[in-house]
This record gives structure tokens, sequence and C-alpha cells, in this order.
């Protein structure tokens, strides 16, 4: 075995390892997710209740006041954000703008019913909480599981303070009494935004992104070939070669979300609910996409692509995650950065908050990527021009 044999060969397993290490980067974003400051609106529209020889109880403002103030371990952001919210239209409003993932309400007669739970007519308090599913499903999910832990833990506190009250007094609960303290509590949740069953559960969004963002790189590869090659005599012409390619672009982009579109509700099965508004910003998505693509290819040629293709790769995994449920690092530095998550937002709106295309953050954000795309590649034709006038001047010297 030669000296540069034997060198690849120990070279194998360091390279075996770097490839592993570097693939599995893509894992950090998604192993041991937990929220950090997830916001969660709460309502208190308690009235309280006056109760003889005893100040006036108002249990709605303890319950803020104690999850508010509830302890965070040390060097740790606090796992919710709770925004207090002055009503529950208001709470509801903040759902489908998209500002929280759930809320918790505690109705006017809250302490009344509470205090009741010590009458010989008992009625147990009800807690509303609404689970905000459009948003992201898991991290709706995880506000559901804090807002329960917090309904459990004053259930328990609750049944607590009754059943000492009567152990003190000496009397003993009846069956009404006893079947309310069963349930000190009683919670009604109710999904908002809903996923529904055809959603690929709420991954939809998701799921047409990275077939939408191949199919873009791999357009604006053929494109590049096809008019890369065309020699441009003079800038003007350079120009105007530019224009027909982000022309043909526009053509394919259109084709292409009325196609997919298409191919996601008949064969995919996946709950289109606005068809002609979700082709068309799939068409949006993809010239965007593609502008944006060709803008770097334009000046870097096909080498260009391998960006694009990393920022797949890496980027990918960090758009099913709430971004409250990323580790600082990825939710500071690297999703901002991440253009394709203004499609994924722009279809939850579409798929799962009922709203229809309109002039929105993703629409805008989409429309500037593409505009700065254009604006790039159409620079590279003064680029292509210098080139080809050097090229003349060399030849008229030989």
């Amino acid at each position: 075995m030669q000296a540069k044999e034997k060198k690849l060969v120990l070279l194998a397993p360091v390279i075996a390892l770097l490839i592993v290490f570097v693939f599995s980067l893509t894992l950090f974003p998604s192993v041991q997710v937990k929220p950090r400051q997830l916001p969660i609106a709460v309502v208190n529209e308690d009235q309280g209740v006056e109760i003889s020889g005893q100040p006036k109880l108002n249990m709605g403002e303890t319950i803020v006041e104690t999850i508010r103030q509830a302890p965070t371990a040390p060097g740790e952001e606090p796992a919710v954000e709770w925004v207090v919210v002055k009503d529950e239209d208001a709470a509801r409003q903040g759902l489908n703008d998209k500002d929280y993932y759930a809320a918790l309400v505690i109705p006017q007669d809250f302490s009344a019913k509470q205090a009741s739970l010590r009458t010989p007519s008992p009625s147990s308090p009800e807690l509303r909480i609404y689970l905000n599913q459009g948003l992201n499903a898991a991290a709706a999910a995880a506000a559901g599981q804090v807002l329960n832990g917090v309904v459990d833990t004053l259930s328990e506190k609750i049944r607590a303070q009754v059943l000492d009250a009567f152990q003190a007094q000496g009397a003993t609960l009846s069956p009404d009494q006893a079947a309310a303290l069963a349930v000190p509590i009683a919670k009604k949740v109710t999904n908002v935004n809903e996923i529904g069953t055809k959603s690929a559960n709420c991954n939809a969004p998701i799921s047409l992104f990275q077939p939408l963002w191949m199919a873009s790189m791999a357009c604006s590869a053929v494109l590049f070939l096809a008019f890369g090659k065309s020699a441009a005599s003079d800038r003007k012409r350079s120009l105007a070669t530019k224009l027909v390619h982000i022309g043909a672009g526009a053509v394919v982009a259109l084709i292409v979300g009325f196609g997919f579109a298409w191919i996601a509700e008949a064969m995919i099965g996946l709950a289109i609910p606005q068809f002609v508004d979700t082709a068309l910003f799939l068409a949006l998505a993809f010239f965007s996409f593609f502008l944006l693509i060709t803008a770097v290819v334009s000046w870097l040629g096909l080498k260009g692509i391998a960006v694009f293709a990393l920022m797949l790769f890496f980027g990918a995994p960090l758009l099913a995650l709430a971004p409250e449920m990323m580790s600082p690092f990825y939710r500071d530095w690297i999703h901002p950065w991440l253009p394709m998550r203004f499609m994924v937002d722009g279809l939850r709106e579409l798929f799962f908050f009922g709203k229809g295309l309109s002039w929105n953050h993703a629409v805008a954000a989409l429309t500037w990527i593409g505009a700065g795309g254009a604006a790039v590649t159409l620079a590279s034709a003064l680029k292509s021009g210098a080139a080809e006038k050097r090229r003349r001047q060399d030849s008229a010297f030989r």
C-alpha cells in the first residue's frame, strides 16, 4: 500500500465522523425542546364575593398574582410569559392575531361559586381555557399542559381548604358537597383556529415548503443554464436577457402554484380551504425563492445553489417549532434569517385562521425578498456587459 493510500485509509474515519457531526447539527433544535416565555393571556373578570365578617374575597386576583409570581430556576428563562388582558373578547382577538398560544379566562362568578362550596348548595367554579392550535399545535399543547397544571394545583388547594374548614367545625359533608369537592374547579377547554383532520397534524404548511423550495432551486438552475450561456454584446442586451429570464420564472411560478395546490388537495388529501388564494400564495412564494436563488447564482454560478441546499437542510427542522420552543441561539440568530418561514406563516393564516390572501406580514416579506433578488439579478447584467466589453477590447488589440 502506497503512502497516499495509507493516508486516505487513516482519513476515512475522520471524514466519516466529521460528516456525522455536521449532519447531527440538524438534531440540536429538536432535542430537549422546552418552552421559554410562551405567551399566554390571562383574563380576570371575577367580581369577587362579600362574606359576612370577612373582607371581600376575589379569588381571580389571587390566581393571577400567584401564577405571575411563580418561581423560576436561577439562570433560566421562565417557561411562560403571562399577559394580563382586559376581557375575554380582547383575549380571543389576540389569539386570532397570533399573539398568544393560549388564554385563561376567570369568569365573573368564580369567587361566588368557590364560596358556595362551603354551603348546602355548592356549585363548582369554572375556568375557561382556549388553545390556539393553528399558531403551533405543539406550543399550544405545551401551553395547555401548563394551564391544566395550574387548574389542578388550584383544585387541590381549594379542596384542602374546604375540608380543613369542615373538620375545624366538626361538620360532615353532604352528598352534594362531596360531589362538588371531587372536582372543586371545573375547566372548559376550547380549541380555536383548529387544525382539522386533514392538515398533517398542523404540519401541512411545513410539508408543502420542502417540495416548493427544491423546485425553486431546480428551476433556478435550469433557467440559469438556459439564459446564462446567451452571449450579450452589450449591457442593454444583457439586461433584456435578465428580464426575460425573470419573466420565465414568473410563468413557471404560476404553473407551479396552481399545480402544487391541486396536487396537495386532490392527490395528497390535504384540506385546502381557499384554493385560488392558496395557489396564488404558493406562486408568490415560489417566485420569491426563485428570484433569491437566481440572484446568488447570477453572481456565483451554479455553485451558489449549495447555499440554499444547506439552508434547506439546517432550516427545515426549525420550521415545525415555535420560536418560544427553540434555544436562544436558534431563536435569536438562525430563525429570523430563514426566508422560508414567511411561506409557512402565510400558509398557516390561509389554512387555520380563515384569512384570505391579503397584504399581510408574510406576503410583504416574500415580496421584498423577491424584489431584492430581482434587483441583484438585474445588477449582474452590468457585470456581464462589462465582461463582454473587455473581451471585445482584448480581441481588438490582438
